[in-house]
């Protein structure tokens, strides 16, 4: 796995977490904590494999605090948003500007489905899961 290669050393442990931490906890707007985190993660050592990509940037996050963050899986998502109607626009590269389309995505979701009572982006991510993967039949 790439992020468990890029992680390995102390230097990379320490980018990873320290970025992981800024974004989570630091203080300033949420677009820079963002970007800064993007950043981090593009600094860690490559080893086979890209290290940024959309579900390194966005799966640790969604772990530490699904109230508040969503993980992106970019074919599902994009099948998804395009099943469901819904505008995302997707860049390959993590930028605050698609994080953000996903946000909407997902809060229209949790509107749309109010009924259902989504407990957080977990119940909202499923829901995407399900609506874009192809290991489900329509």
């Amino acid at each position: 796995m790439a992020i468990r290669d890029a992680v390995r050393g102390t230097a990379g442990a320490r980018t990873f977490a320290q970025g992981l931490f800024d974004y989570l906890y630091g203080s300033g707007d949420a677009e820079r904590r963002f970007n800064n985190w993007v950043a981090a993660v593009g600094m860690l050592p490559r080893v086979q494999t890209r290290v940024l990509t959309w579900p390194v940037v966005t799966v640790f996050p969604f772990i530490a605090d699904p109230s508040r963050h969503i993980f992106l899986k970019p074919m599902v998502t994009r099948a998804a948003a395009q099943e469901y109607g819904a505008s995302f626009t997707y860049a390959p590269r993590p930028t605050w500007t698609t994080s953000q389309q996903l946000v909407m995505f997902a809060e229209r979701i949790r509107r749309d489905q109010r009924d259902l009572r989504p407990r957080d982006m977990i119940d909202l991510q499923s829901f995407i899961w399900v609506q874009g993967s192809d290991e489900y039949e329509e």
